[in-house]
């Protein structure tokens, strides 16, 4: 099934979320995504606040940087919410912003060696093994969690380079593209992921979220080209979505058939309404999209 969700930009003040939960828990809206953007909030904590305050709302975070976190304690958090909330956490990670990292002091001269140590440890202490390793940037000795969740998660990576994508098809469960995603994107994406999956002999499906820029009402045209500006993207009728259900449906059937799992409608900057792009969204899009996959 293709799900549909909105994604809560951290940029928007904390107390802001729970409203927003609210909307999209009442109107059943399939997930809500959160981001870890330096220095605005903490993707775990805001995580737990909204599953906390829901009770069947799917809540992902995509991405939470890896440079910033112990391995060990990102699955510690992890296996937390996911015996506390199962079956409603989408937990995805990333290189993150090297700006940041760098303003933080964690910036690494490998970002992929960093992506490859942290995904081989963090899937190992989900899955209930005992780790021990010395890499280049982890290094763990005996480390097991006394509470290992039931089954592992899914875990999913923020990847956009074509190195970061096959190392996602390789080590990943899924994908998270960001917004700057067209179709075409979307579909070269997929390719570069299948190559990584084929050289580790993977055969199991690889989930691919894909977020897009959707403005509505009646100035949406003008101000999705001016998201699409902030963000440097380029003008053009296949990146994003503007209008009416019917034309923010349109735009996400064209990532579904490009290869998306699961639509992330993300809010403009200057969005004056985010409950009701929630609720736009699970009353009015969600019946035009249907469950082809």
């Amino acid at each position: 099934m293709t799900a549909l969700g909105v994604v809560f930009r951290p940029q928007l003040p904390p107390e802001r979320l729970r409203e927003v939960v609210r909307a999209a828990e009442e109107s059943n809206l399939d997930e809500l995504w959160l981001w870890e953007d330096c220095f605005y909030q903490s993707g775990i904590a805001s995580m737990s606040a909204a599953l906390a305050w829901s009770s069947r709302l799917r809540v992902g975070v995509g991405i939470l940087p890896l440079p910033l976190r112990n391995v060990a304690l990102t699955a510690m958090e992890a296996t937390t919410l996911v015996r506390m909330f199962p079956d409603r956490v989408v937990l995805g990670v990333g290189h993150g912003a090297q700006d940041w990292m760098g303003q933080a002091g964690v910036r690494p001269e490998s970002p992929l060696t960093l992506m490859r140590e942290q995904l081989t440890a963090l899937h190992a202490l989900l899955r209930g093994e005992r780790v021990t390793t010395s890499g280049r940037y982890v290094r763990l000795e005996e480390v097991a969690l006394d509470w290992p969740p039931p089954s592992p998660p899914k875990i999913f990576v923020g990847a956009e380079g074509e190195r970061s994508l096959r190392l996602s098809g390789e080590l990943a469960d899924g994908t998270v593209l960001h917004a700057s995603h067209g179709p075409a994107a979307v579909r070269r994406a997929r390719d570069h992921i299948d190559e990584g999956r084929a050289a580790a002999g993977r055969t199991d499906h690889h989930e691919l979220v894909v977020y897009m820029h959707t403005t509505t009402g009646p100035d949406a045209q003008a101000r999705l080209e001016r998201e699409k500006e902030i963000w440097g993207d380029e003008p053009g009728p296949e990146l994003g979505a503007a209008g009416d259900a019917g034309a923010v449906a349109e735009a996400a059937l064209r990532l579904v058939d490009a290869g998306a799992d699961r639509v992330i409608l993300q809010h403009a900057a200057d969005e004056p309404d985010l409950e009701g792009l929630v609720r736009f969204t699970a009353e009015q899009v969600r019946e035009l999209v249907p469950p082809v996959r």
